[in-house]
């Protein structure tokens, strides 16, 4: 199978039909077999991306705070057994270790709505130390008693900084840079906080969100207040990495020459809880290392990989760590048709694999061409909400020849058109939802919703 020229074909495809702009890389045992780039990088479409264009990695960027992390233990300046309260008595949670931090165990939730709000009250983007002032001041409740549940939550890594901060005797930032990224020899990665510190990065592909049907900046987007005020956060974010340094992350971590083997097994060994059950979400079937999602695979074996997103970036990094290959995918365009970018992820995995992938199918692809509109009118309206769902559609309406809906999901309020998929049928571009007219209802998500 030639998996180069099928994927560059595929990543063509995906391209066109809006499910992807950005670098790719796809290496086996060591060799690269695909690397590309696609799209421009600047939101005026002028400047061709290339291989070595720079993106916000997001989320992967907690590897790197966790291997930071065990740097400072083989120093022997942390344990990971260390309760949070002996770096900062001031924080009212005993208890909490840095292992339940870098697991997702603390019981902390996400302080998105504290962060907002202190940008805001104060008129400044704040650092990444008003973490400690929410937990001192505002005081959360954990979600569940600590080691006793799973929440994916940025908070544990946030703190995870500010102890390798303290401990390290130097901002977090510098700490990555000299002793994970140079050693490394990750020389286009950086912790970056581009607005706060008004950086001009260069060979930045720029990130831009779909809204209201066009590709905008994030600041000029309903997430402004979340782009600002996160802006300044560390450990959970704010890497800025390239395809060219992700693989060669790869390649120190496999040599062993900046974690030992020892330290890496112990990162992707999946979390438990104190009942001795896997640390997971509920319902779902992938453990949680240091940093790293893990996944096992009958047939690849370990697969040890994040996810990355902000606004503006949706970024991949999948090391399989039996199979001795790594694929990574960074893009820095918001997917305009959502059946188009799951086919895309599908059909990536697919061709990792040896499998011919699936063809990309976006919304246009499986709607009705030349449908009959005479009965469209009479699907226009109010419909009854779902006593038990913060989402619903509120209204069906006629917009320029065409049908559109209006949802609202708890405080935000969104319109987009309906593309018909079969009888009574319609879809839409921004996700899988489905939405069915029967006798005077409207049928989705199992809700029967009567026309009022």
């Amino acid at each position: 199978m030639d998996k180069e020229t099928i994927m560059v074909d595929y990543i063509r495809e995906a391209h066109e039909k809006g499910a992807f702009t950005g670098t790719w890389l796809y290496a086996e045992n060591g060799k690269i077999v695909s690397k590309g780039a696609i799209g421009f990088r600047d939101p005026e479409n002028t400047l061709p991306m290339r291989e070595d264009s720079i993106f916000d990695i997001a989320s992967i960027s907690k590897q790197f705070t966790a291997a930071g992390i065990m740097l400072l233990r083989r120093r022997g300046l942390l344990s990971l057994e260390d309760e949070i309260t002996k770096y900062f008595p001031e924080i009212p949670y005993a208890g909490i270790t840095i292992r339940h931090l870098l697991t997702h165990t603390s019981g902390f939730s996400d302080c998105d709505d504290d962060i907002e709000r202190i940008f805001e009250e104060e008129g400044m983007i704040p650092d990444n130390n008003v973490i400690l002032r929410i937990l001192t001041e505002c005081r959360p409740e954990l979600s569940y008693p600590t080691g006793e549940g799973f929440e994916y939550t940025d908070t544990g890594y946030q703190l995870l900084a500010e102890i390798a901060e303290k401990v390290s005797g130097v901002p977090f930032e510098e700490f990555l840079k000299k002793n994970v990224f140079e050693p490394a020899g990750l020389d286009s990665t950086r912790v970056y906080h581009r607005r706060k510190d008004k950086l001009q990065i260069d060979d930045l592909a720029v990130g831009l969100v779909f809204e209201k049907g066009e590709l905008i900046l994030p600041e000029d987007s309903k997430a402004r207040d979340y782009v600002l005020s996160h802006d300044g956060m560390n450990g959970n974010m704010a890497v800025y990495s390239n395809i060219i340094d992700l693989f060669k992350w790869d390649q120190v971590l496999r040599e062993g020459s900046l974690l030992t083997p020892e330290e890496q097994k112990l990162m992707v060994t999946p979390a438990t809880l104190i009942n001795g059950e896997p640390a997971r979400e509920e319902g779902d079937d992938d453990d949680y290392g240091f940093g790293w999602v893990l996944l096992h695979d009958e047939k690849l074996g370990l697969i040890a990989c994040h996810s990355g997103y902000v606004p503006g970036y949706q970024t991949w990094f999948a090391r399989y760590l039996d199979a001795n290959a790594v694929l990574v995918q960074l893009c820095c365009r918001e997917y305009t048709d959502v059946r188009a970018y799951v086919a895309f992820d599908s059909g990536m995995e697919a061709i990792v694999r040896g499998l011919k992938p699936e063809p990309i199918r976006s919304i246009d692809d499986i709607a009705l061409q030349s449908p009959d509109k005479s009965g469209w009118e009479a699907l226009c309206g109010k419909y009854e909400h779902p006593e038990d769902s913060d989402f619903f559609v509120d209204e069906v309406y006629m917009k320029e020849g065409e049908l559109y809906a209006k949802t609202v999901d708890g405080d935000d309020e969104m319109e987009f058109r309906l593309y018909p998929i079969g009888e009574n049928k319609f879809g839409r571009k921004a996700g899988m939802l489905e939405l069915t007219f029967g006798d005077e209802c409207l049928i989705y998500d199992d809700y029967s919703c009567k026309k009022l």
